[in-house]
């Protein structure tokens, strides 16, 4: 019963746009980006296919009428010249024409791309782990991969639309002539077989969830397979013949999908085959009657022959063209939906926000709590903090008490579920949220290595790089030595999956080198989020004796399940389930006896008992 609700769901759910929506949205995309030539010359090839069509119907009646006359050589030859000098001309024409189609096309197609990775890396946080955002995102891409993909591909069929359409009117013109019934037989037969095909060629846009499911499987398994992090595991746990099994699966499921689909449309086709022999066969018969019974001349026979013949390929060819581009609108339409995807947060229409490095800010938590999509239970619950001008805030407390989600929600990159996130006693939702942003440098637990050079990196720029900031930067993180070390120095290559010779750094010395870029930043409040999880004791011993010259004159709020590396903060407050349960200097709490001096000891005491076994 669930089933056949979900199957009636499916059939009644339409595309947000149809083909002349998008097809006008391409145009006009087209129009914007200095494009314009791609629609002059989509009218030329039409313009001249329609020429060569005509040239090629004429010439044989032409020549023949020529014959019956009994017209003199000279007149047989500058009529077969004439043709033949028209043929090369329009031939000529249509190749240098069609030769430089591709360029402008393709640009549009990178357009396009470059407007939807915006769209992925500027679009609110959230929307990062909607599902149906994500959806939308892999279909998008996948419209925009190739050549023959809907975003270039549809400009082949507009084409082609529009030259069956000035073909089928000059072709009316013609049959008129004959007998007018003939445009009502094609025209009936025609829409029948266009409604079928129609239909059919619905059926992947019904079913596309089935379709992106699949595709984000074999992408996982494609980008775990290629990931150099998970190398080493896949080769100790054995996991090859895991992960190739995962993405046969998921091929066979997409390879089943389109199987269905080409089943689909193969029933529309045989029934337009049956439409075709149904009206050429009425068209060709009336043809022959009027042969016998009229007198049609052999000239006239050929001619209105060949024209109701090329009739029904120019109605034929509408026909298709418009079912090829609803398939194109199809995935045309998850690319607009993609870049107009909704954005819970305030950008552009935002107020904006001047972010000053020397300038003093407080943020303050009032009343906030925060429970994640689809779940029924706040991860934090109403939730008072303040982090004052210069202050260094330490957040501690168990796996799951709600630290990063504190800090995601202070970064601005949630919105808490109830209260609010003020900055100077201004709720942080009014602001253009990328100019909040501003506000933080950060090291978070997981980040992302740029293809590029060291001081790149460093700088998040390869333009008007400080060389003088990024080796201080390097250097207040303890990684010039390091750098110094390297052949190429600050201009050596990183990310080996883009250069063959990149450097590939340990894991300390990569959260090294975010932390350089959180200091090049110099933003005011800086965010650490387990900075030290991948540095030795001494590394991390290191780090802290710097910490207070990095945040010197800065707000810093610093995440770590290590408390002992929390005693150079201000302030400490202990997360548990969902509320601050505790919160003073390290002094104060230990003084207090609570939960973070019990943690502290267990962690204390874990140190010593691995010293006392090293001992013996």
């Amino acid at each position: 019963m669930g089933n056949n609700n979900e199957n009636r769901k499916k059939k009644k759910e339409k595309p947000k746009y149809n083909a002349w929506q998008n097809s006008w949205f391409m145009i006009k995309l087209a129009w914007q980006t200095k494009e314009k030539k791609i629609l002059v010359l989509c009218v030329l090839v039409a313009t001249f296919a329609v020429l060569k069509n005509l040239l090629e119907l004429y010439v044989v009646p032409t020549i023949l009428s020529v014959v019956e006359r009994k017209a003199s050589i000279e007149e047989m030859l500058l009529t077969i010249l004439g043709f033949v000098g028209g043929m090369m001309l329009v031939s000529a024409g249509a190749a240098y024409v069609g030769e430089n189609t591709l360029y402008g096309r393709v640009t549009l197609r990178l357009g396009l791309i470059g407007m939807l990775n915006k769209k992925s890396s500027t679009t609110s946080y959230p929307n990062l782990f909607d599902e149906k955002f994500d959806k939308l995102t892999k279909s998008a891409l996948e419209a925009v991969g190739t050549n023959e993909r809907a975003s270039e591909a549809i400009w082949k069929t507009l084409t082609d639309l529009l030259k069956n359409v000035i073909g089928f009117v000059i072709y009316v013109s013609l049959i008129v002539l004959v007998q007018p019934i003939l445009l009502l037989v094609v025209l009936i037969t025609t829409i029948i077989g266009h409604c079928a095909n129609r239909y059919a060629n619905g059926y992947k846009y019904r079913h596309r969830k089935e379709e992106a499911e699949a595709i984000g499987q074999m992408v996982y398994v494609r980008d775990r397979a290629r990931d150099y992090s998970a190398a080493k595991d896949i080769r100790v746990f054995g996991l090859r013949s895991w992960l190739e099994e995962l993405f046969e699966k998921a091929m066979e499921a997409y390879m089943a999908f389109h199987q269905r689909c080409q089943r689909a449309y193969l029933w529309a086709k045989v029934a337009d085959v049956g439409l075709t022999f149904v009206r050429n066969g009425i068209a060709y018969g009336y043809l022959i009657y009027l042969v016998l019974e009229q007198n049609l001349s052999t000239a006239e026979f050929l001619l209105y022959f060949s024209a109701v013949s090329g009739f029904a390929a120019w109605v034929l060819g509408i026909l298709e063209n418009l079912n090829i581009l609803h398939r194109q609108s199809i995935d045309i339409t998850a690319i607009r939906e993609c870049l107009e995807y909704h954005e819970p947060f305030a950008f552009e229409n935002g107020e904006m926000l001047e972010v000053e490095s020397n300038k003093k800010y407080e943020i303050k938590l009032h009343k906030v709590s925060y429970r994640y999509p689809g779940t029924d239970v706040d991860i934090l619950k109403e939730v008072d903090l303040t982090l004052h001008p210069g202050e260094n805030l330490a957040v501690v407390g168990l796996n799951g008490a709600g630290k990063t989600t504190l800090v995601k929600l202070i970064c601005g990159f949630l919105d808490p579920t109830e209260g609010q996130v003020l900055l100077n006693g201004v709720d942080i939702r009014t602001y253009n949220r990328a100019d909040y942003y501003k506000m933080f440098s950060a090291v978070f637990q997981k980040f992302g290595v740029l293809a590029a050079t060291i001081a790149a990196n460093i700088a998040q720029t390869e333009d008007d790089i400080n060389i003088v900031r990024v080796k201080e930067c390097a250097e207040k993180a303890g990684l010039c030595e390091k750098i110094d070390a390297l052949p190429e120095q600050y201009n050596t290559l990183l990310n080996r999956e883009v250069f063959e010779e990149a450097t590939m750094l340990s894991g300390g010395e990569t959260q090294r080198l975010m932390l350089a870029r959180a200091l090049y930043k110099d933003a005011p409040v800086i965010v650490l989020d387990e900075p030290t999880a991948a540095l030795d004791p001494i590394a991390e011993y290191d780090m802290y004796q710097k910490y207070n010259e990095m945040t010197k004159d800065k707000s810093s709020v610093y995440i770590s399940h290590r408390l002992a590396s929390t005693r150079f903060c201000d302030r400490i407050i202990l997360l548990e389930n969902g509320v601050i349960a505790e919160e003073g200097t390290h002094k104060d709490l230990m003084q207090k006896g609570g939960k973070y001096a019990e943690l502290f000891a267990v962690q204390s005491k874990y140190y010593q008992e691995g010293e006392s076994d090293n001992e013996k």
